[in-house]
């Protein structure tokens, strides 16, 4: 293989200092992870999905280089938003000059922005909510109990969205998580759309909490994922975008299974952050890796990465240098 017709060997070429090199670095050594046997978990933060990074997402988890996922509950719903109402979603590259009254404009027409893009109330939230609410409904009449996003996949590989896709749904990560049943965890749920319909549905009775699975039960399920995960070759990684509980709640996992349940657990096996948050007083966003080894969660032969950018950036490089898809050798 020539460096110089691959991503991988792009990056080699290019890439020498500073965030480029911890780039360079990280990618490298993901791909000698997955190559000596190694899985890998990704935690998602921020709004990766309506930035579309299902586009890189969603091959990796089909090509199996990403084994689990840990992210938001807006992730989680965003990925399906794009694949359903693709088209009426806006950019706006001038937002960093709108007044208050440009904003209270986007909200009268019915769209909530995030950042340069807005998400198309009517067509999104509304398109999925009587879906779903089938489902739920459908749980509480049989007695059944499922977590968040066991509901979504029930949606996804149901019919109940034929002729609904706006977008492609090779870009839908969700979709192709679906497919393979690939773990999930999303912790605070609640804090998403869909989770707060969920919250008001149960407020006016006509829903039963009872059939959401909760955060510690979505711990007890990530104990058993992981050690099935952690078993062959390096173990299990971390690549991780952002911060926030996304990242804070599946990285516990490795203390709490040997101080908790007091069983022998193998440390995470690689970790890389992708966060544009500085290293500040008190910030787990901002933490350097080397503090978590002070909780148990990491170890001081664990391969370790931060990468001080934008993930929207960083993240759909590093995808494609693992997938190797492209010849991008001169002509």
């Amino acid at each position: 293989m020539k460096n110089q017709t691959t991503m991988l060997g792009l990056f080699e070429k290019l890439f020498h200092n500073f965030n480029a090199r911890a780039m360079k670095d990280a990618t490298l050594s993901y791909k000698k992870h997955l190559d000596e046997g190694g899985k890998m978990m990704l935690a998602m933060g921020g709004a990766m999905s309506s930035a579309q990074m299902g586009i890189t997402l969603a091959p990796m988890i089909k090509n199996e280089k990403i084994h689990a996922v840990s992210c938001t509950g807006a992730n989680l719903e965003e990925s399906v938003f794009r694949l359903v109402a693709h088209d009426s979603y806006k950019d706006y590259p001038d937002y960093r000059y709108f007044t208050k009254e440009d904003d209270e404009a986007i909200l009268n027409r019915g769209e909530r922005r995030v950042t340069d893009t807005s998400i198309p109330e009517e067509e999104a939230f509304r398109v999925m909510e009587p879906i779903i609410l089938k489902y739920w409904k459908e749980a509480q009449e049989k007695g059944e109990r499922y977590f968040p996003h066991e509901y979504f996949y029930k949606v996804l590989l149901s019919d109940e969205l034929n002729g609904k896709y706006e977008g492609n749904p090779e870009a839908c990560w969700l979709l192709e998580a679906a497919k393979k049943n690939l773990p999930i965890v999303v912790p605070g749920w609640e804090d998403s759309t869909l989770g707060n319909i969920f919250a008001g549905y149960c407020k006016a009775g006509e829903l039963n909490p009872s059939i959401m699975k909760s955060g510690v039960e979505y711990m007890m399920y990530l104990y058993d994922q992981y050690k099935e995960l952690s078993k062959g070759g390096p173990g299990i990684g971390f690549f991780q975008i952002g911060g926030g509980i996304s990242g804070d709640f599946p990285i516990c996992v490795v203390p709490s299974i040997k101080y908790d349940l007091k069983e022998e657990v193998r440390p995470w096996g690689y970790f890389c952050q992708i966060s544009d948050s500085t290293t500040s007083y008190g910030s787990y966003s901002g933490a350097t890796p080397n503090e978590k080894i002070t909780w148990d969660k990491l170890t001081k032969h664990t391969p370790m990465f931060v990468i001080e950018s934008d993930a929207t950036i960083v993240a759909p490089f590093i995808f494609e240098a693992i997938l190797n898809r492209y010849d991008i050798s001169e002509k």
